[in-house]
């Protein structure tokens, strides 16, 4: 099996008990998350679940007006669709693909059976629920506080751990859209990061080349969030 086809590379499926993954099992479908793709939109009803191995889902609030801005980013370690087997089956939110890739859905029906069953799967799933707002919390305080270098670089590092590898697919547009922020200062912190010798940015394509000078020039909402997951989730070998 292809390493990103195998739903144990997301690691709240990894987590699973051998009970739980053997009735889980025949229900997940693999498909391809391109870039851009919307899973879900503001208000719809959800129909499934995600489960990204190698792509990452953004989470983006969109303002009547079409301007948007990322709450909070979901990869490997995590499921896009929380709202479904929390209760409201909606949510405001707005869920497209920020990396492309793959990932497995499950539908609607059988995640609330799986939930309901209480046990190890509703346990692990609102840990991650724990986590996720608390990303979203941290997010909302960074970009009220912390100078865009700061986001871009809390922002990578959240990417990178959402993903297997050091070299993200992203335009500085793209960004600039998911911080909320104006295209030229996407350009502008992205170019002190490059000439700081931390990343290498070249038509879309951006490669981290010193993760640790990064972890330095982040202010502390990255830290937060990644003990808070650490806390939270079981750590899991990929397959």
């Amino acid at each position: 099996m292809p390493p990103n086809s195998n739903p144990r590379r997301n690691q709240l499926l990894a987590a699973l008990p051998d009970a739980d993954w053997a009735r889980w099992e025949p229900h997940l479908e693999l498909i391809e998350l391109p870039l851009g793709k919307v899973l879900y939109e503001s208000g719809a009803p959800q129909r499934h679940v995600y489960f990204p191995t190698s792509a990452i889902v953004s989470l983006l609030y969109v303002l009547e007006d079409g301007a948007s801005a990322e709450i909070a980013v979901v990869g490997l370690e995590g499921v896009v669709g929380i709202s479904l087997f929390m209760g409201g089956g909606s949510t405001p939110s707005r869920a497209v693909v920020q990396s492309a890739g793959q990932g497995f859905r499950l539908s609607a029906q059988v995640m609330k059976e799986e939930f309901n069953r209480s046990g190890p799967v509703m346990h692990l799933m609102l840990r991650y629920t724990q986590a996720l707002i608390t990303q979203m919390s941290q997010t909302a305080v960074c970009n009220r506080h912390h100078s865009l270098d700061k986001q871009l670089c809390r922002w990578l590092l959240l990417s990178l751990d959402r993903l297997r590898g050091s070299e993200l697919v992203m335009t500085q547009e793209l960004i600039a859209n998911m911080l909320g922020v104006r295209r030229e200062g996407v350009t502008e912190a992205a170019l002190k990061l490059q000439r700081a010798g931390l990343i290498r940015y070249a038509r879309g394509h951006i490669s981290v080349l010193d993760r640790a000078g990064l972890e330095d020039r982040t202010c502390e909402c990255y830290s937060v969030v990644k003990k808070e997951y650490d806390r939270l989730l079981p750590v899991t070998i990929a397959v």
